[in-house]
């Protein structure tokens, strides 16, 4: 079920008694790390309310095909759009009917019209009405001519009506445990990993700061990275011009006392803290109230005082997560980098030479010495995408 962590699930409920079992679902769906979305039939509503739904999912249940509020919000393409994957709990053998005959009349229907996602249907009817000629020729016809529907189901047994065959839906943790199985097993589900990106800028003035010249092209490379191997993650982001990646949280910072509170906040909840950010070390012993005025000797003097040591603070923690250093030098990089990695008791530290103008800040490629305790690993330059990826696969492997 950790397959599910971060996943984007659209859970369609036509009208039949089973429509009961989907709170359920959406239950396992949610407890299981999913982010679910719920559309509703009419039918699906006179046996369940969307209230239930939304109280179980966390998000507005959508039911109508021109909801003026879910157009302005997550329209029907765009929902469509968002889904990783699509299951119907219960399908209704009207639903089947329209499904095959690729009628587009609820919102339901539209979106499995629309979506690119996989479509997953699990069958609730009358044993009768499961065999009639007439719906085994629908489910025939949707699973040869359209390859991204899937049934799965029915069950065999005593059903609401008191006949006893084929036609009941499937449990809701065997809907839920073939949900995950749709999904490859991933490196790092179930995991929660929190990464700092970016540069932190330490204000002079109203006007002016102190910073560097990082990207934060690498930090956003691993969260995207660890998110695709299946952790849910939060990235603490300082100011960079890059989008959040997909299924990220993302928090923005300024300085690098704002970047420690945010990585302490919910670090009890972390797995793996990578410390990728470049950190100021120092900052103004005190901010000039108003803009600082050129004086008549041309010269200013600035007193600067100690940033806190972020990662060296993370890794101080009694049940610290597993911690992972980045040492950027442009000189000594591995005799530096083994000395950070011992001083601030990190796991796993990656060296990178910015001195290098063709894999230092701003740059779209980089290289990597991997150092831990006992082992040392040379990643040869590579697109910085590629990078993240073999780190966090590293990162897994050395994993407790």
């Amino acid at each position: 079920m950790q397959r599910l962590t971060n996943k984007r699930i659209i859970l369609g409920i036509t009208g039949g008694i089973a429509a009961y079992k989907s709170a359920e679902l959406v239950r396992l769906y949610k407890k299981a790390g999913a982010d679910v979305r719920v559309v509703m039939t009419a039918a699906a509503m006179e046996f369940i309310t969307p209230l239930t739904l939304q109280a179980l999912s966390g998000n507005m249940v959508h039911s109508s095909l021109l909801d003026p509020e879910a157009e302005a919000g997550m329209g029907h393409i765009e929902l469509a759009r968002w889904a990783d994957i699509l299951v119907v709990a219960p399908a209704t053998a009207d639903f089947i009917a329209r499904l095959h005959s690729g009628m587009a009349n609820d919102l339901l229907t539209t979106l499995c019209l629309a979506t690119n996602a996989p479509i997953y249907v699990a069958p609730a009817m009358n044993q009768a009405m499961w065999r009639a000629p007439q719906t085994q020729h629908n489910v025939a016809q949707l699973t040869q001519q359209i390859p991204k529907t899937t049934f799965w189901g029915p069950d065999a047994g005593e059903q609401a009506c008191g006949d006893i065959g084929p036609g009941r839906m499937m449990e809701a943790q065997a809907i839920a445990n073939l949900t995950a199985n749709t999904f490859s097993k991933k490196l790092l589900c179930g995991k929660t990993v929190h990464i700092t990106a970016g540069p932190t800028r330490e204000a002079l003035d109203p006007v002016r700061y102190i910073s560097n010249h990082s990207s934060g092209k690498m930090g956003y490379a691993i969260a995207s990275a660890a998110q695709e191997a299946g952790a849910k993650v939060k990235l603490i982001s300082g100011p960079v011009n890059l989008p959040c990646p997909d299924k990220v949280s993302r928090v923005m910072v300024e300085s690098a006392e704002q970047m420690l509170e945010a990585v302490l906040s919910e670090l009890d909840q972390c797995d793996i803290f990578i410390g990728c950010a470049a950190v100021a070390d120092f900052k103004p012993s005190s901010i000039a109230t108003n803009k600082i005025k050129k004086g008549a000797d041309h010269t200013m003097s600035l007193l600067l005082v100690k940033n806190p040591d972020i990662i060296a603070r993370v890794a101080q923690q009694p049940n610290k997560p597993f911690t992972v250093g980045f040492a950027a030098e442009t000189q000594n990089l591995l005799e530096h980098a083994r000395a950070k990695l011992s001083s601030k008791n990190l796991d796993l530290i990656a060296a990178n030479d910015v001195g290098n103008s063709e894999i230092g800040f701003n740059s779209d490629a980089n290289a990597l010495t991997l150092i831990s305790a006992h082992q040392q690993l040379d990643l040869a330059q590579t697109s910085k995408t590629r990078l993240a990826q073999q780190l966090i696969e590293h990162i897994a492997h050395l994993m407790p």
